[in-house]
C-alpha cells in the first residue's frame, strides 16, 4: 500500500487567515482546492489552489477600490460555493473583517446583523436574494455596495453590482494586509434558540489554533475529499471543513444542497465529513423504514450485522472480547454494511459529528456497520471545537477527548469552562453579555454542565434547557427527546413542563408514516384536528415505551400532535438544524395550554 502524503502548512503565532493561505498556495498552487458543481456543463469543475489565490486578489482589489480600510466589515450572505472563499480570502488579505451570514434567515434578523456590525459592503447570490433583502432595503442604509455573484434582473437599488462587472481584471499582488493574528478576523452572529443574536468576534489565531488542533487529533492526507454541505457561515463547517483543509492541503467538494446530498454522496465519494446528528438522524429513519418493508431474514440479517459490528468495534477499543461472530464480519460487511457505506461513496473513513447531542443509539447503529462517526463538542464562542472522539479512542457516548491546547475545569453545577487559544475576543458591541460568559482570566462559561471520566468529556445537561417541574425535579430535556426521536413515527419533539405538575411534548408527526399506521388502528387522518384524543393517546403510550428506562418522573403524560414540520424556512429551527425553543412555544401556545388544562395554562 502506497504512502499517504501530508503536506501541512505551519502556523505560527502571528500568523493571519490570509498569511496561512498563502502558504498553502506555495505548498501547492496546481492541486484541486476546491470542486463545484457547473450545472450549465452538467459536470464537477475543479478549481486549484492558484486559482482559487488569483480570485481572491480580484475580489480585494475590488474591495480596497470601494476604500475599504483594516477593520471594516464585508458580509457574505451565500451558500457553499467557491466565490465564499474568494470573499473571505479577498477580504482577509485586505485586514477586512468577514460577516458570514445564513442565506435563510429572515430579512430582519439580516437587516439586524447588518446594522450591528456596521457592514459596508454585502455579497448575495443573486435576483432572490435581493427580493428577500427588499422588504428591508431602508433598514440597512450602511451597506453602500452589494454584489450578486449572479447577474440580477432588474435592480432598482443603485447599490447593486453583479460580480462580473465589480471585479477589476487584474488581482491585486501585494502581500496580505499587515494586521496581527490576535486582531478580529470575523464576526460570527450566534443562531441562537431564543433573542437577538449576537456576533462572537474570533481572530485570526482563534480559528487557525483550533484547526491546527484538529490535525493533531485526526489525520488528514493531501488525497482525502471533504464533502461540505454544512453552511460555512457556522464555524463547525468554518473551522473544521475549510480551514483545516487549507492547512492540509485537501480537496473541497461543494455540495448542490440538501435534497441533492445523497447523490453528491455517490458522485463525489468523500473520504471525510462534517455533520450535524440531524443527517445521521434522516437516514437512520429511511434505513429503519426500509427494514419495516423487509422480510424476516432481511431485518434479521441487518440486525446480526450492526450487533456483531458493534462487538467487533467494542473489542478494538478495548471495552470488549474477542467472539466467534467475529469470524462472519467479512461476509456480514459484504452483504449488508457495505450498501450502507455506498450510500455515502464507499471510501469514508472518518465521519465528525457535532452542533449538537448525537443519539448514542443511532451512533451505535452507524459504527456498528463501519461507519466511523466520532462525537465532538464546541460552540461559536470556542472557534469551534472544545473536544473530540478519536478513532482509536472513540465513546460514542462521550464528546471525547479536549483538543490540544485547551483546558477546561468545572464551575457551579458542574458548568464546563474552557481556556485556550481558540477562545473568542467577546461579544461585538456587547460587553455585558461578554462579562457574563468570559471571565478576566479567559475562562469561557459554556451553559453546559459535563464531567470528565477517564480522559473523555461527557454532556450531562444544560444550565439554560433543564426544565424545574413543581414538584422541584430537575429534567433534562435533550436526552428525552433524542429517545422519542428514534420512532420513525416522531420526526420531532420537543418536551415540556417548566414549573408544571408533569411533562408533556410537542411531537411533528411523519405524517406517511402516520398514514400507514392509522387505518390498522382506526385512527383519525388527522390527528391535530378536533377528533385527537385517542390519536394523542396512542402516541403517548409510544413515547412512554421509548422513555422506559428514566425516571419515573421523566416520564411524558400527554402530547400535542403537529403535523407541520420544523425547519429553517418557518422559523421554527436554527440554520444548525436545532429546535427553537422559545419560537415554537410561542407559535403553538394554544396548543401547549391544552396540555395542562386545569393545571395553569
Amino acid at each position: 500500500m502506497p504512502v499517504r502524503e501530508q503536506q501541512y502548512v505551519k502556523v505560527h503565532e502571528g500568523d493571519t487567515l490570509a498569511v496561512a493561505f498563502a502558504k498553502r498556495v506555495a505548498l501547492s498552487p496546481i492541486a484541486v482546492a476546491y470542486r463545484e458543481y457547473d450545472a450549465r456543463e452538467q459536470l464537477w469543475q475543479a478549481y486549484s489552489w492558484s486559482e482559487t489565490a488569483e480570485q481572491a486578489g480580484r475580489v480585494r482589489a475590488a474591495l480596497e477600490a470601494e476604500g475599504l480600510v483594516p477593520g471594516d466589515r464585508v458580509a457574505i450572505m451565500l451558500k457553499n460555493c467557491r466565490h465564499w472563499i474568494w470573499f473571505d480570502q479577498g477580504a482577509g488579505a485586505a485586514g477586512l473583517v468577514t460577516v458570514p451570514l445564513y442565506v435563510d434567515d429572515r430579512p430582519d434578523n439580516i437587516a439586524y446583523c447588518l446594522n450591528d456590525a456596521g457592514v459596508k459592503v454585502l455579497v448575495v447570490e443573486g435576483s432572490e436574494a435581493l427580493k428577500r433583502l427588499e422588504a428591508v432595503r431602508d433598514r440597512m442604509p450602511g451597506v453602500a455596495r452589494i454584489v450578486t455573484v449572479k447577474r440580477p434582473e432588474g435592480a432598482a437599488d443603485d447599490r447593486v453590482r453583479s460580480l462580473e462587472d465589480w471585479l477589476p481584471e487584474r488581482p491585486s499582488t501585494e502581500p496580505p494586509a499587515g494586521v496581527a493574528g490576535t486582531s478580529l478576523a470575523t464576526i460570527v452572529y450566534t443562531s441562537g434558540t431564543t433573542g437577538r443574536p449576537k456576533g462572537v468576534m474570533l481572530s485570526h489565531q482563534n480559528m487557525l489554533q483550533n484547526a491546527k488542533a484538529g490535525l493533531e487529533a485526526f489525520d488528514v492526507y493531501t488525497d482525502d475529499v471533504f464533502l461540505s454541505f454544512l453552511p460555512l457561515s457556522h464555524m463547525f463547517e468554518r473551522t473544521g471543513g475549510y480551514y483545516l483543509t487549507m492547512l492540509a492541503g485537501a480537496e473541497v467538494a461543494f455540495a448542490r444542497s440538501v435534497p441533492q446530498l445523497a447523490e453528491d454522496f455517490r458522485k463525489v465519494r468523500p473520504t471525510v465529513i462534517f455533520s450535524v446528528p440531524r443527517i445521521y438522524e434522516r437516514l437512520h429513519a429511511a434505513i429503519q423504514g426500509q427494514l419495516k418493508d423487509a422480510g424476516d431474514f432481511r431485518r434479521s440479517l441487518f440486525e446480526f450485522a450492526h450487533r456483531t459490528g458493534w462487538s467487533l468495534f467494542e473489542w478494538h477499543q478495548g471495552r470488549g472480547g474477542w467472539k466467534p461472530a467475529f469470524l462472519l464480519w467479512p461476509l456480514l460487511k459484504t452483504l449488508v454494511a457495505s450498501k450502507l457505506l455506498e450510500r455515502l461513496g464507499g471510501r469514508l473513513r472518518l465521519a465528525v459529528s457535532g452542533g449538537a447531542a448525537l443519539n448514542p443509539t443511532i451512533a451505535r447503529s452507524f459504527i456498528g456497520l463501519g461507519l466511523p462517526i466520532c462525537q465532538g463538542y464546541g460552540l461559536t464562542e470556542a472557534a469551534p471545537v472544545v473536544s473530540v472522539n478519536r478513532l482509536a479512542r472513540n465513546d460514542p457516548a462521550s464528546i471525547g477527548e479536549v483538543l490540544p491546547g485547551i483546558e477546561v475545569r468545572f464551575g457551579e453545577n458542574s458548568v464546563l469552562q474552557v481556556k485556550g487559544p481558540n477562545v473568542m475576543l467577546g461579544y461585538w458591541n456587547n460587553p455585558e453579555a461578554t462579562a457574563k460568559v468570559l471571565d478576566a482570566d479567559g475562562w469561557l462559561d459554556t451553559g453546559d454542565q459535563a464531567k470528565l471520566e477517564n480522559g473523555r468529556l461527557y454532556i450531562t445537561g444544560r444550565v439554560k434547557e433543564i426544565i424545574v417541574l413543581a414538584n422541584g425535579e430537575k429534567v433534562p430535556p435533550v436526552d428525552m427527546e433524542l429517545a422519542i426521536q428514534l420512532d420513525p413515527l416522531l420526526e420531532q419533539a420537543l418536551v415540556v413542563g417548566e414549573g408544571k405538575p408533569y411533562l408533556g411534548a410537542l411531537v411533528v408527526l411523519d405524517m406517511e408514516e402516520w398514514f400507514r399506521i392509522a387505518g390498522d388502528q382506526g385512527l383519525v387522518a388527522d390527528p391535530s384536528g378536533e377528533k385527537r384524543e385517542k390519536a394523542e393517546k396512542f402516541v403517548a403510550a409510544r413515547i412512554a415505551e421509548r422513555l422506559h428506562d428514566f425516571p419515573g418522573y421523566a416520564q411524558v403524560r400527554k402530547v400535542a400532535l403537529l403535523t407541520e414540520r420544523w425547519s429553517v424556512d418557518n422559523g421554527l429551527l436554527t440554520a444548525t438544524l436545532k429546535p427553537k425553543r422559545g419560537v415554537i412555544l410561542e407559535r403553538y401556545k394554544d396548543r401547549l395550554a391544552d396540555l395542562y388544562k386545569g393545571h395553569g395554562a
